[in-house]
């Protein structure tokens, strides 16, 4: 049952005696005034549709909390204390002095049950229509696309720690499976799976360490065949069942390959030479990932991506993905982001970012719903230290043809191969255009002509001047969405995208406040500038 606030304001009501001291324009004095009318009680109606049992806390109250939770990166019980020991918390709740607050489960519950709705992320899009009543972006052209790495909330499992871990989820989640398990560990060298943790060997000797990953996979292995020879395909398990069983088979295989001069059926197992690109790196959450912010710079977590619009660093679109992964990668994501932007102009925007946005793909997606690129250029390499890059070859789009710096011409092939082979013989430019013994090969990507055009435009004076007057409010944005909040909160991409949604709910309120919001006559409106 819905709670409800009682519309009587108590003799020590924070707001009545100390309101005065809240500071004016702050985040704390505008929820004291307006928290019911931005988040009125109909607004959460639909989560509590049984009229019967214990009422709940009043939803303006509770959504109050998990803004300025999310504003302040406190964590639940933290959150609650500062409800209870905070006057400003208390004023923008409208709670009295001696009130006490709800238990710290309380914003859990709420979580799952916005979660579950159909509307998970209402205080996000609460604010977003106050944006929008106020006009702040209206007739903005200009959006700014970018990304930042979060840390996720556990520790990275190496390969041992993660088979032990998935074999013992399996054995707890999996009916029957306890039994499987207990037989695989009863074999000569079995490794005990009712304890956790690694075993003691002599973690110095490559020997001993690849007898354990052998032992430990060839473990992993056992208890899926006897899985698979009680469950076939996976029935008669449930979804949480199922995905143990599907995680111990993606431990199994993500990180190691057959030892050398073994095919992998005489049980010799290694740990793989090279990382497997979407690799799992814990089972307690396994939608963390590896990323790579630069070439020097690992990073293990989650990807926060924004649509910016750059005048007023309002923040009109985001998303939380895995971290790694073609389906998660900036370009992709963000165009999606871009498309679904309520506040987009019904017209072509000019879309501003990194190099990360400039993929061949991103560009003809751009190009196609007329929107102008004002992006930094995916970077050309050369194969030599200062000799000749791909914009040194002039490309004949007409007789798909590409002629060399040398005045050579070759075809180029149906995947888009060009190949010099034996022309680079005796060539006297070959020490600045290859290394290869067999000559320069060139691969033209399906968006080559778009791209290569995009690099001359982003050379001109307007294009740079235009991506350096609007790009840095960006970066200010994405420094005020971090600011404290480097590491998510929860696990897994769903509860920590509805996280973020909710922090930035949180900063366009703050923003907009900064920015002049106030009510007049009923609808909201900034300053006049």
């Amino acid at each position: 049952m819905q709670g409800r606030s009682d519309d009587q304001r108590e003799l020590l009501d924070v707001e009545s005696v100390a309101g005065h001291l809240l500071k004016p324009g702050s985040v704390f004095a505008f929820l004291a005034a307006h928290r019911t009318r931005l988040f009125p009680p109909e607004l959460f109606a639909d989560l509590f549709p049984s009229r019967r049992a214990r009422p709940s806390v009043p939803p303006e109250v509770v959504a109050t909390v998990l803004v300025l939770q999310a504003l302040h990166g406190l964590s639940d019980r933290e959150a609650v204390e500062a409800l209870t020991f905070d006057l400003r918390w208390k004023a923008a709740c409208g709670l009295a002095i001696t009130d006490t607050a709800f238990d710290p489960s309380t914003l859990t519950y709420w979580r799952r049950r916005l979660a579950a709705s159909t509307r998970p992320d209402r205080i996000f899009e609460t604010v977003a229509e106050v944006i929008g009543q106020t006009g702040a972006v209206t007739g903005k052209t200009r959006r700014a696309l970018d990304s930042t790495i979060l840390d996720d909330a556990v520790a990275r499992q190496d390969t041992v720690t993660q088979l032990i871990a998935a074999i013992r989820r399996v054995a707890r989640e999996v009916p029957a499976a306890d039994e499987i398990v207990a037989q695989v560990s009863a074999r000569p060298g079995g490794h005990d799976y009712a304890r956790p943790g690694k075993p003691e060997i002599a973690w110095d000797d490559p020997a001993a360490r690849d007898e354990l990953v052998s032992a430990l996979v060839n473990d992993a292995l056992a208890v899926l065949a006897g899985i698979e020879e009680r469950h076939p395909g996976g029935d008669g398990l449930e979804p949480k069942q199922a995905e143990a069983v599907a995680l111990l088979a993606l431990v199994a295989g993500q990180d190691v390959e057959p030892a050398e001069g073994s095919d992998g059926t005489d049980g010799r197992w290694r740990i793989a030479r090279q990382v497997a690109p979407d690799r799992m790196i814990s089972t307690v959450d396994p939608d963390a990932r590896h990323a790579h912010k630069s070439r020097e710079r690992r990073q293990d977590g989650y990807r926060a991506h924004v649509v910016v619009e750059p005048d007023t660093g309002l923040i009109t679109n985001t998303a939380l993905t895995k971290a790694a992964g073609p389906d998660n990668s900036d370009a992709t994501v963000g165009i999606a982001l871009l498309d679904g932007d309520p506040s987009r102009p019904a017209e072509p925007v000019a879309v501003l970012a990194d190099s990360a946005y400039g993929t061949g793909d991103a560009l003809a997606a751009l190009e196609a719903a007329g929107h102008t690129a004002v992006i930094k250029p995916w970077p050309l390499r050369p194969t030599v230290p200062g000799g000749f890059t791909l914009d040194d070859f002039t490309i004949n789009d007409t007789s798909d043809a590409v002629t060399c710096p040398n005045g050579i011409t070759r075809p180029v092939t149906r995947t888009g191969k060009v190949t010099f082979k034996s022309a680079c013989r005796g060539c006297p430019l070959r020490e600045r255009c290859t290394t290869a013994t067999d000559g320069r090969t060139l691969t033209l990507g399906p968006h080559h002509a778009l791209q290569r055009a995009h690099r001359a435009h982003a050379r001109l004076p307007e294009h740079l001047e235009s991506y350096r007057r609007h790009r840095p409010m960006v970066e200010r944005s994405i420094a005020w969405l971090t600011r404290g909040n480097h590491r998510i909160p929860h696990r897994g991409v769903t509860k920590n995208n509805a996280w973020l949604h909710t922090r930035v709910a949180a900063l366009n309120l703050r923003r907009l406040l900064t920015l002049g919001l106030h009510l007049d006559h009923g609808r909201w409106t900034l300053a006049a500038a």
